[in-house]
């Protein structure tokens, strides 16, 4: 969040916050979380169901079910897929045929 990130905070600019309480790094990804609302930055926070102190900070709070640290990431990628499926179809992006895309990736 140092230097040039934090320079593009503003209530335009969404910033997407994964912050488990079970993570080792809460602590710090909360204070990150403060620096965005001092800066009256657009958030979105995913974080675990009944985690009630983040909601001050957002007005985005979405609430997954509480699982191992090491399942975590699978179950926060689904509203990360989510939202880039939505946003993709928002701006009238082609989801299923996008640019550019390989069909097979030789590697030797």
């Amino acid at each position: 969040m140092k230097h040039g990130p934090i320079a593009l905070i503003d209530q335009f600019m969404p910033v997407v916050i994964i912050a488990p309480r079970n993570d080792p790094t809460y602590v710090k990804i909360k204070a990150n979380i403060e620096e965005v609302h001092a800066r009256n930055g657009c958030s979105i926070i995913i974080t675990d169901e009944g985690n009630e102190e983040l909601n001050k900070f957002s007005d985005h709070v979405i609430q997954m079910p509480l699982v191992d640290q090491y399942l975590q990431p699978i179950v926060n990628v689904i509203p990360l897929q989510l939202l880039s499926y939505y946003v993709a179809n928002a701006r009238n992006c082609e989801i299923d045929q996008p640019r550019n895309l390989a069909k097979s990736v030789t590697v030797e």
